[in-house]
Order: structure tokens, then C-alpha cells, then sequence
């Protein structure tokens, strides 16, 4: 008889889930940040614990790996990566504050503000897209659960149908590598490569 493994009961969940991502919302936030490459327009990410890293992640991929030879680039910044700045926020403020507090030091209209919270109920997180919100920028949020308090701050919110947060967080990486690649195709096609 056999018996089905921990890693295999995980993988099954979690090839299961990731069939019912909502892959049209997920195109969608692709094309808006091609659209805000084309107008020089500011990319901000954040988010707590793994969200943090994906932040950084994800500005890394379009900040370098779209780049195709042209002289334009994205303008993107994960507001996770500079800690003494973050330390500095929670410190001297409230670390409900640290995302907020740098988002007023860039944000203008029609920016994008990119939030990433698995819980989508972080109070940092929260506060940053109100501050975007009236500044006039597009929120972006991806999250999991039913979308938490970030959903009704989000313009788009991508939500990993799962109360799972080790499979919301493999699917949040899942999709940010979605959006790269679409991405990059997307900018090719508009941008010759150089020789």
C-alpha cells in the first residue's frame, strides 16, 4: 500500500491552489506596471517578514532583469531595503509608520504603490496605501486569505485563494515571477535588444 508523504500532501495543495489564481487580475497588474515603465512613473514595494524579501525581490527583477539594453528603466524601489531608515521610522515614530513615512518622500499621482501582506491586515502595510491613496497613486495589493483590510485599499488586488500562509507565500513569489516574465516580453516587444 502506498501511503502519501508530508511533501506530497503539501505539493498537491499547492499545485491545487495555484490552479485557481486569478490569472486575468494577475495579467491586469502586469499591464500596469508596463504602463507605468512607459511614463517614467514610480514603482513602490513593501510587506513584513517573507513579503519583505518578495519586495525586494521583485524590485530587483524590474529594476534589472527587464532592462533589455534600453536607456529607460523602471523606477522601482522596495522601501524594505534600507533598515536604518525602517529602525530610524519605528523608533522615532511608529513602525506602523516605516512604509508610510518613506512612501511621502516619493509618491505622486499615478504612481504605482505595489503592498504585499499574506494577511493582508498588516497595520504598516495599511497605512502606506492610504497615504498613496491620497496622493493619488494606483495600489496594487497581493495577499491571500479573502484579501484582509488590503483589499478595499487595493485599485487591483491579486489574491492566492488559500488560509495557508507557507502556500500564500510559495504562490506570491509564483505570481511575482509571473509578472517579471510577462513583463519582460511585454518591454521586448516595444524594445529593440542591443546588438
Amino acid at each position: 500500500m502506498n501511503s502519501i508523504t508530508d511533501a506530497q500532501s503539501y505539493f498537491s495543495v499547492l499545485a491545487e491552489t495555484a490552479a485557481r489564481l486569478p490569472f486575468e487580475t494577475i495579467d491586469h497588474v502586469a499591464d500596469i506596471l508596463v504602463q507605468a515603465h512607459e511614463n517614467g512613473r514610480g514603482v513602490y514595494l513593501f510587506g513584513n517578514g517573507g513579503s519583505a524579501a518578495l519586495a525586494s525581490h521583485l524590485a530587483c527583477d524590474l529594476g534589472k532583469g527587464t532592462v533589455n539594453g534600453s536607456p529607460r528603466r523602471f523606477r522601482v524601489i522596495a522601501f524594505t531595503d534600507n533598515v536604518p531608515l525602517m529602525t530610524a521610522w519605528a523608533n522615532d515614530s511608529r513602525y506602523e509608520d516605516i512604509f508610510a513615512e518613506q512612501l511621502k518622500n516619493f509618491v505622486r499621482p499615478r504612481d504605482v504603490v505595489f503592498a504585499i501582506s499574506g494577511s493582508g491586515n498588516s497595520p504598516n502595510v495599511l497605512n502606506a496605501l492610504q497615504v498613496a491613496r491620497k496622493a493619488g497613486a494606483v495600489n496594487i495589493g497581493l495577499t491571500g486569505f479573502k484579501g484582509g483590510l488590503l483589499r478595499a485599499l487595493c485599485h487591483v488586488c491579486i489574491i492566492v485563494p488559500s488560509d495557508n500562509m507557507q502556500i500564500v507565500e510559495d504562490l506570491h513569489l509564483s505570481v511575482a515571477h509571473s509578472l517579471f516574465t510577462s513583463i519582460r516580453r511585454k518591454l521586448h516587444e516595444y524594445q529593440p535588444l542591443c546588438a
